[in-house]
């Protein structure tokens, strides 16, 4: 074997797929997250459905359910499975550019705060890249949000996400669209962090070399999404309550503004039993929703970067 033949050989096995070159690594990161995103949210959104209306406060007694299976087949029964569908093209809007921008900050940040230096694990580095990730996709996605849990809610009667997001425009305003903000960044944040040190360390756990190992990134991302959902399921009530504030015929709720407020409402309310509404549909939508994620960024990061390969041979030879 030549010298230009052993070299060939040893960038094809060796060559890391997160080690992108400089000019193509953020493109593949924005496609690669846009494409995660839209699966990730799409996939599992039925059970988003359930997730949200568990968690309202006061439901009418047509809403108010024992389970997710009773949720689901009392759905299915009387409303049909459309309704689980219900709003999804606002979360396709949304979780595209958002995701694109999620996955393409943490990336760069991972870089900034040293998280790819030597071989170790790197929790708070890749915590801090996650936290940066949420701030900057939050901003986006947080009306297609609003719009979503709008039409999820028992009794919609938001015909499309045009209808729903000219609706809640009119009755209340552009601020109705942000009231939710600081809460999902106080619930997000964290989550992300659990998520993002959580998946990075079963990562590197399960598969030491960092090369591209499907099985590996389902089972981090799995676990990762399964331990942040459920750590931060008191926070994702407040945050459905604030954004289906204006569904709501109680007025204490319509007239919410925050999250303190909403925490004493669903302590009143639910007693600290209220703060873990939903919180077994949102681990089932989560775990298998975050495993899907990370499995198709991460591919789709390895199938679009590798790319780059034939380049690298040919300035060899």
């Amino acid at each position: 074997m030549n010298i230009l033949s052993f070299e060939m050989t040893e960038i094809e096995e060796d060559h890391d797929y997160e080690s992108l070159p400089a000019n193509s690594s953020l493109t593949a990161n924005l496609i690669a997250g846009a494409l995660a995103g839209i699966g990730e949210h799409t996939i599992m959104y039925p059970v988003d459905s359930i997730k949200t209306r568990m968690q309202i406060i006061n439901p009418t007694p047509q809403a108010v359910y024992t389970g997710v299976a009773n949720a689901f087949s009392r759905i299915y029964t009387t409303e049909g499975v459309r309704t689980l569908w219900r709003g999804v093209n606002s979360v396709v809007l949304g979780a595209g550019p958002a995701h694109a921008l999620y996955f393409g900050t943490y990336e760069v940040c991972k870089d900034f705060f040293g998280a790819n230096i030597g071989e170790g694990h790197h929790p708070i580095a890749h915590g801090a890249a996650g936290a940066c990730a949420t701030i900057a996709s939050d901003a986006l996605m947080n009306p297609f949000d609003v719009i979503k849990q709008r039409m999820q809610v028992h009794g919609s009667t938001h015909k499309n996400v045009l209808a729903c997001a000219r609706s809640v425009y009119t009755r209340e305003g552009l601020i109705a669209f942000y009231v939710s903000y600081p809460t999902t960044l106080t619930m997000t944040i964290p989550f992300q962090m659990f998520q993002f040190s959580s998946y990075e360390y079963f990562r590197k756990v399960l598969n030491p070399r960092g090369s591209y190992d499907p099985k590996t990134h389902m089972i981090a991302g799995g676990l990762a999404g399964a331990i942040a959902a459920a750590a931060t399921t008191p926070l994702d009530v407040a945050k459905t309550l604030l954004q289906t504030r204006g569904n709501s015929s109680d007025p204490r709720v319509r007239n919410c503004s925050g999250l303190l407020e909403a925490f004493r409402i669903i302590y009143e309310r639910n007693g600290p039993r209220g703060f873990v509404r939903g919180l077994k549909p949102r681990v089932l939508s989560h775990m298998p929703s975050t495993a899907i994620c990370w499995s198709m960024y991460e591919y789709f990061k390895w199938f679009i970067t590798k790319q780059d390969r034939p380049d690298k041979l040919h300035h060899l030879q």
